[in-house]
């Protein structure tokens, strides 16, 4: 029986624990394995921001806001010129803005898994958006979010908004609250989230009818109870560490917003009107949750990072080029140009993070390691990201650089805008590389990546003196094509095995009798301390340790195993033994739980 992991606060109440603490030793004989170098380790890049005030607090809040298709010039601070969006800018003013941040895909699903779990989209889970009616991509148990690494150092977790993961069920490993979200408020599913007026949003596990109004139809705009669930979920955590992922679906398609201000009398299609209105209701939001986190008190020890997940769409009759949505890029969403992936990021913390720009190269695979870093948190160390916390906590010390950045795309689905940017090749496999200003993109003939490498199509761009990818240096420059073609082999794996983290829990029945065996792993880069893993059963039930259920000391890829004899009581049903595994990384407590499900006897 697999487990269902769970990543909980350090300050949780203790399980009881069956057996003695006694000794432990690395479970099965396995010694520590030295943790996988990370890309671009030991590479730097000088931070230019301005110092800042104040550091950011030893633990602070975050609160990262997702948009959905905000196009890199859909912002005023980026360049727009014909949709307000006055309280990102202003934010941008008073932080940092990223000009090189790039969303991991060009399309949604891949975009959210490789931002979720720090893995670029060639070793990824989801590396795909569904395809079918009936398709629908799922994270699996192996992998790791950044809530569930904060969730490990006490923080309290929630996702509102668009979760875009299946299967549409609770109790499964995809779920937002298996995944380190303890509180969740939204769209489960990829295609549901295409819906403004649903008819219903699902609550952690249980799906919440949403009310029609006398004629029959839905009358509750998603985006408005989005933001009334973010602030809510501030007010109920804001004398206690946070981590809010806040997704909504705005600007995606279909262009609908009950606000249009003064977009009602704009000279444009109903459609743009529609968009306009949704990007500012976007700002709208971010500007709402920087002043309930101001009005809490708690701005001054939060960071709050703003992004999107991919470049611009044009679905349901939107114009991307009426607003120069990509700014000075080619493409659009589902591109491999940089319009289709590179994207805003900004991140703010008032007197804390330093204000300025910097052109570091950032996919937001960074997310995961830069707040586990900042929360002191450890985090796997077979992750595509690095972390960005020197560079947010405005030292002058150096932050890692990638040595490259890896895109892949294989999407079924082509609009005309994006297809004509790919010259008629949208529906084609695609792979995309950047290492240092030269960036290569390269289609397949078809769907099939194991082709012969001599049956793509390969370009080449010199992103600093093009950054608009017209001029095509692949004839010119065949070695360097070449080289970052060899690069793309290498980052793609078709299947990614992870090195482990956290507690799994395997059940096996022996006769009357259960045998229990739960492993604890350190994932990270740095040894853990003062380790115990402990069995919580149900009242009446008898467990007994078959071995050392404490050390010392978890190296770094290590392992630990303890296994218990369970009796359940007599005449016991259906019942759920759960373990839990503490530690103490860098001075500080972390914890993690897994449970397993107990059907009852024959």
């Amino acid at each position: 029986m697999p487990s269902r992991r769970r990543f909980l606060a350090g300050s949780a109440a203790a399980l009881g624990v069956g057996g003695a603490a006694v000794a432990c030793r690395a479970g099965d004989g396995e010694a520590a394995t030295p943790a996988r170098r990370q890309p671009g380790q030991g590479q730097k890049v000088k931070a230019s921001a301005i110092p800042a005030m104040q550091p950011l607090p030893a633990r602070p809040n975050f609160v990262v806001i997702v948009a959905d298709d905000l196009g890199y010039g859909e912002l005023g601070v980026y360049g727009q010129k014909l949709i307000d969006t006055p309280r990102i800018d202003a934010l941008a003013a008073e932080g940092l803005r990223f000009t090189d941040a790039y969303a991991a895909a060009p399309v949604c699903a891949p975009s959210r898994c490789s931002l979720l779990t720090g893995l670029h989209s060639g070793h990824s889970t989801v590396r795909e958006n569904p395809r079918g009616p009936s398709g629908q991509g799922a994270l699996a148990e192996s992998d790791f979010t950044f809530a569930e690494a904060l969730r490990a150092r006490g923080y309290r977790t929630g996702i509102i908004g668009k979760w875009g993961f299946g299967p549409e069920r609770a109790g499964q490993p995809s779920h937002p609250n298996s995944r380190g979200f303890e509180e969740f408020y939204g769209y489960l599913t990829h295609r549901h989230a295409h819906e403004y007026y649903p008819e219903y949003l699902w609550h952690n596990g249980s799906r919440e009818d949403i009310p029609a109004n006398r004629g029959g139809a839905r009358a509750v705009y998603a985006p408005d109870l989005v933001e009334q669930h973010a602030l809510a979920f501030l007010d109920a955590h804001q004398d206690e560490p946070f981590l809010l992922y806040l997704a909504p679906t705005l600007p995606h398609a279909p262009s609908r917003d009950p606000h249009l201000g003064r977009y009602a009398d704009a000279p444009w299609p109903r459609a743009d009107r529609a968009h306009a209105a949704q990007v500012t209701s976007f700002d709208t939001l971010v500007g709402k949750v920087a002043d309930r986190l101001t009005a809490l008190g708690a701005a001054d020890r939060t960071l709050v990072l703003v992004t999107s997940d991919n470049g611009p769409h044009e679905e349901g009759g939107t114009d991307p080029e009426l607003f120069d949505a990509g700014g000075p890029l080619r493409g659009y969403k589902r591109n491999l140009y940089e319009g289709g992936i590179r994207v805003p990021l900004i991140a703010w913390s008032p007197e804390s993070v330093p204000s300025g720009t910097t052109d570091r190269p950032t996919p937001l695979t960074d997310l995961l390691p830069t707040l586990a870093d900042l929360a002191g948190a450890p985090a796997p160390s077979d992750l595509d990201g690095l972390s960005l916390a020197p560079l947010l906590r405005g030292a002058t010390a150096d932050t890692a650089r990638h040595d490259h950045l890896y895109f892949y795309r294989n999407h079924s689905e082509a609009t005309p805008r994006a297809d004509a940017v790919d010259g008629g090749r949208a529906r084609r496999l695609a792979e995309a590389l950047r290492r240092g200003d030269l960036k290569a993109v390269r289609f397949a003939p078809g769907r099939d990546r194991d082709v012969p490498d001599d049956r793509w199509d390969v370009e080449l761009y010199d992103l600093a003196k093009d950054p608009g990818e017209e001029h095509d240096l692949a004839a010119a420059r065949p070695a360097d094509a070449d080289a970052l073609v060899r690069l793309m082999r290498g980052s793609w794996a078709d299947g990614y095995e992870r090195e482990g983290f956290g507690v799994t829990l395997r059940v096996e029945r022996e006769q009357s009798r259960l045998r229990v065996t739960a492993t604890l792993v350190n994932g990270s880069s740095r040894p853990w301390a003062a380790v115990r893993l402990g069995l919580a059963v149900p009242d009446g039930w008898r467990a007994r340790a078959l071995g050392a259920v404490t050390a010392d000391r978890l190296a770094a890829g290590a392992r630990c195993a303890v296994s218990w004899t369970v009796t359940p009581a007599v005449g016991a049903g259906a019942a759920s033994v759960t373990c839990r595994g503490t530690a103490r990384y860098a001075g500080a407590a972390v914890a993690y739980e897994a449970s397993a499900d107990v059907p009852a006897a024959a």
